[in-house]
């Protein structure tokens, strides 16, 4: 992959800082347990412990700019499943299948490598301190400080799950091909508005995605008693789209990726919403934010205000995804290994 611009917004900081410390004490965020996290809950136990983590991503990101993205989505996906406790990261073992394994999953996530190098790291700094959950909550805020360039205070103190179900994922994410309705039940279901779903569809700025994901829409999308290109797609853009996943791709194993924003790939910015005004992205579940008019206006509003009036949004929406169902106190366990079970 190709270079990347990191920038900094330090005239929206304030801003920010003032959001995350109303929505870190906003009563509202429901279905929430967040009883026991604090900003700056290692800051006894383990006071290197941020750093670490912030050096780690930061290495990654310097050898592959497209990291961030990736440990994002490995974010999300952890959180929306079983709430934030690291159940993602876990292996398959004999007779169970991980979530990593199922289908929306495997092979699209990335990024567990990252998350590893750190646990290492801090196993020899602080044994048995700091939760892969935390490691995970953490290495997000610190891909979207790199791509972005705002820094965000997150809270920590989550423990690590016992339990990682395959058949728990699809019922529980977003899916690619979902409609309006869909996009809006699913977050709505986890406690998110409206808003904060247009705002979190934003992470689709940086990011790649395999091929398969959205084929169908190159392919054999239904229109006028005809299988061929969704219309909405602008020729030009479908045109790159093929020349880059020809039918083949669309095998659910094809390792074939592209990237979900072609004009900035690595930068977090508002270009997004501007590519989808356009036309230009690969997901039905991308259009469908301008099926609505109340999220087609907020497509329309990120899309004309500078960068730094979304990212600032972003970062308020990462932290409230960072709360969902977490374990804390003597609930789950810290794991030594992230990727198994003590």
């Amino acid at each position: 992959m190709g270079g990347s611009s990191t920038f900094m917004l330090a005239p929206a900081l304030a801003t920010a800082l003032i959001l995350l410390l109303l929505l870190s004490s906003s009563p509202a965020v429901v279905a929430r347990k967040d009883s026991g996290l604090s900003v700056g809950f290692y800051r006894e136990l383990c006071p290197k412990a941020e750093k670490v983590v912030r050096r780690v991503v930061t290495k990654a990101f310097k050898k592959e700019p497209g990291t961030p993205g990736d440990i994002i989505r490995l974010f999300f996906h952890d959180c929306f499943v079983r709430g934030c406790d690291a159940s993602v990261l876990l292996e398959s073992t004999p007779g169970n299948k991980a979530e990593r394994d199922s289908k929306p999953n495997n092979p699209s996530l990335d990024g567990f490598e990252v998350i590893s190098d750190a646990k290492e790291i801090l196993e020899k700094l602080c044994p048995q301190t700091v939760s892969c959950a935390d490691i995970l909550a953490l290495s997000a805020r610190d891909g979207a400080f790199l791509a972005g360039g705002l820094d965000y205070a997150i809270p920590t103190g989550r423990r690590d799950g016992l339990v990682s179900k395959a058949d728990d994922v699809l019922p529980s994410v977003p899916h690619p091909d979902f409609h309006h309705d869909q996009l809006v039940e699913n977050f709505t279901a986890k406690g998110f508005t409206t808003e904060e779903l247009v705002t979190l569809s934003g992470a689709h700025t940086i990011g790649t995605s395999h091929c398969s994901s959205f084929t169908d829409r190159l392919y054999k999308y239904y229109n006028d008693g005809a299988y061929g290109t969704d219309p909405a797609i602008p020729a030009a853009y479908a045109a790159r789209l093929k020349k880059k996943c020809p039918p083949k791709t669309a095998a659910h194993n094809d390792t074939t990726m592209v990237q979900l924003d072609d004009v900035t790939p690595f930068v977090m910015d508002n270009q997004y919403y501007k590519n989808l005004l356009a036309g230009a992205v690969a997901f039905d579940s991308d259009m469908a934010l301008m099926d609505d008019p109340e999220t087609a206006a907020l497509v329309e509003l990120y899309a004309r205000e500078p960068s730094d009036y979304w990212i600032e949004r972003f970062a308020a929406g990462m932290v409230k995804i960072s709360k969902m169902d977490v374990l804390t106190g003597s609930e789950g366990e810290i794991r030594l290994n992230c990727s198994k079970v003590n």
